[in-house]
């Protein structure tokens, strides 16, 4: 049952995947989450963010920025890291933002990657719509309170697929 809610993989953090090895694998088009997941909530698009976008523009890759937040906070992020489209109110975990986002950036689900740091938003979404799913570490523990209670059930279900990780 919780399996539903269960990433494809996990990794510390957005910019240490081996996004060339993905690119060897047919991957073309990435969605990230943004406040969290590359950079702490409400931050302001950093060198390092910025460095990533211009590295994966020159790879190859299409990025689409899927975000609940509102237009101005995602306007300002897609438009200082260059190389990204984006999408607002997204209200994931519904698919429509991410099949929007592959349309923008000419990917199926099957050459799509995502990554986003919530279970119940972010990775329940890319399943529903059938991405490629990769769940990063909170950035900052510094969040909205809602998130904070979603946080105390996500260790829930991480325990159990850290557990059935583990007998493989």
């Amino acid at each position: 049952m919780l399996e539903i809610f269960y990433p494809d993989q996990m990794v510390d953090s957005a910019y240490e995947l081996d996004y060339e090895g993905y690119y060897e694998k047919g991957y073309r088009g990435i969605i990230y989450d943004v406040d969290n997941t590359l950079v702490p909530h409400d931050a302001p698009a950093d060198e390092r963010a910025k460095k990533h976008f211009e590295r994966l523009h020159e790879m190859g890759y299409a990025v689409v920025l899927l975000s609940n937040n509102k237009e101005p906070r995602v306007k300002k992020f897609a438009e200082d890291v260059k190389y990204a489209s984006y999408i607002f109110k997204a209200n994931k975990p519904s698919p429509k933002g991410y099949e929007k986002a592959m349309e923008m950036m000419g990917t199926d689900a099957g050459t799509t990657l995502f990554l986003g740091d919530q279970l119940f938003t972010d990775v329940w979404g890319a399943k529903n719509a059938k991405i490629k799913s990769i769940l990063v570490k909170p950035i900052h523990p510094k969040e909205e309170i809602q998130i904070v209670l979603k946080r105390q059930l996500e260790k829930i279900v991480l325990y159990f697929y850290m557990r059935k990780q583990k007998r493989g």
